[in-house]
């Protein structure tokens, strides 16, 4: 009687994962040639770390008055404007993207181009495109996230309703109820649970983004922090760092404490 030998892997699962190995190094070498990493700079970085922040503290409190608080509130007044936008802009996308609500492919496919469309470009480059249209300020900054944040709001949206059950839709269609009542009815209490979800989730994220766009002139925080490191001025910069995250930590604690109330 032969002695039954026990593998984990066969042959042809050892070579695949041989081959995915392979091509994972392959790809490292190829990219750390291709950045061009240089030596001295990546010894020299603690170094020039440990100098930065030498350089920025104390942070210049003092600053916050006059230079801080003003942009701060800009980048929330962004991020709320720019929130809302979405919703009101994906909406409609949404609608057309449910096959259970839009049974035609191809205002389907159009709505899922415009979400896909909204989500490929980043919000910087949003905030670029609107700076050159509407000129530096919070209103480009607003139309950017407005925009980028359509992609994600839709298609979560636009999941939702496909996801929702068809039973009150089929009797408030078979009374006889128009379309506005039965998407009130039988679709808004299903799906309204994830608008709101979706609406700080969201929204926090666009408390973020809010501070990064003001460096490409979209308004906001990041303009102060942009014209701080540009005349080397680094206890305002620390400051400004500071305040970002703050309201960062407050964002995320207002938002858990929201989703537990209405959620």
């Amino acid at each position: 009687m032969t002695s039954r030998i026990w593998e984990r892997f066969t042959p042809a699962q050892r070579l695949a994962r041989f081959t995915i190995y392979l091509a994972v190094v392959v790809a490292l070498v190829v990219s750390m040639r291709t950045v061009q990493i240089v030596p001295e700079f990546l010894y020299d970085a603690p170094t020039q770390m440990a100098d930065m922040f030498e350089r920025m503290w104390p942070p210049d409190f003092a600053h916050y008055k006059d230079g801080v608080h003003k942009a701060l509130v800009e980048s929330m007044h962004i991020a709320g404007m720019g929130t809302i936008l979405a919703l009101v802009l994906s909406l409609p996308v949404a609608l057309l993207a449910a096959k259970n609500i839009t049974p035609v492919p191809a205002l389907n496919w159009l709505a899922r181009l415009i979400l896909v469309s909204s989500r490929s470009v980043n919000t910087l480059v949003w905030a670029i495109l609107f700076v050159a249209v509407f000129g530096p300020g919070a209103l480009a900054g607003t139309i950017a996230i407005g925009f980028r944040s359509i992609g994600f709001c839709g298609k979560l949206l636009g999941e939702a309703l496909e996801e929702c059950n068809k039973g009150p839709v089929e009797a408030l269609k078979a009374a006889g109820a128009p379309w506005p009542s039965i998407f009130l009815k039988a679709y808004w209490p299903q799906v309204s649970p994830a608008f709101w979800g979706i609406t700080l989730f969201r929204w926090d994220i666009n408390v973020r983004e809010s501070a990064v766009i003001g460096l490409v002139g979209a308004g906001g925080i990041g303009m102060a922090l942009d014209t701080a490191i540009a005349l080397f001025r680094w206890t305002q910069v620390s400051l400004i760092l500071l305040c970002i995250f703050a309201v960062v930590i407050v964002a995320e604690i207002v938002v858990t404490k929201i989703r537990q109330k209405i959620i």
